[in-house]
Order: structure tokens, then sequence, then C-alpha cells
């Protein structure tokens, strides 16, 4: 799944520099971060956390939600990663790597669903 093109490292340098009376606005952020860097070690469960948690405290944040997708796509969640790429488009149609992510995984649930039509009783 594409993770996007959106500058992590940018943002971390962001919140480094951020003061501490920023602190609680600077949590989501924060997690998004570390969300995404446990995605790239593949370290499901802490993504899952930490972008779900980013997820709440910045609902608006589509690369959060593209980000989630994935984190739920590597879970086996295929539902949910569905859902969270539903709500990526729709928050951004410019979001490209969560319209592809999007258009892939629907088209996966369209084989499985034909798969399952087609067969032999």
């Amino acid at each position: 799944m594409a993770v996007g093109s959106f500058p992590v490292r940018a943002l971390a340098a962001l919140l480094l520099s951020a003061s501490p009376a920023a602190c609680s606005f600077a949590a989501g952020p924060r997690l998004y971060v570390s969300g995404t860097q446990a995605l790239d070690r593949g370290d499901t469960s802490r993504a899952i956390a930490d972008l779900g948690q980013a997820s709440r405290l910045m609902p608006e944040a589509s690369e959060v939600q593209n980000h989630l997708g994935i984190a739920y796509e590597n879970a086996g969640r295929k539902e949910d990663a569905l859902s969270a790429w539903r709500r990526a488009v729709a928050l951004d149609c410019s979001n490209g790597a969560a319209v592809r992510n999007l258009r892939d995984a629907e088209a996966e649930a369209a084989r499985r669903a034909g798969g399952v039509a087609g067969a032999a009783p």
C-alpha cells in the first residue's frame, strides 16, 4: 500500500520546535509521526494504537486516515481499512496514495466477492 509523500521528517522537525504551551495541540501530529514510524517498522499494533489516537485528535486529517488504513490492512482488518481509506478520500480527494489504496482494496474486495458468488454449491 502507498504511504504517500507527506513530509514526515518536516512534521517531526516542526513538532520538536514547538513550545511547551503547544504540547496538547502537538499530540495529534506527534502520534501521527510515531504511528507512521511504527508502520514503517512493521509494528502493526503500535501503528494502529498511535494512528487511531491521532485520528481522534485530528479527525479531518486525510493522511492520518490513509496510514491508519494501511495499518488495518496489515493487521488483516480489511473492512476497517476500507472505512479509513474512504474517509481519507472523502476528506481530501487529491490524496493520491489514499485514492490508490482505496481503489486497490475495493478491487480486491470485488474479486473476493466474485469468487464467493461464483463458487460451486
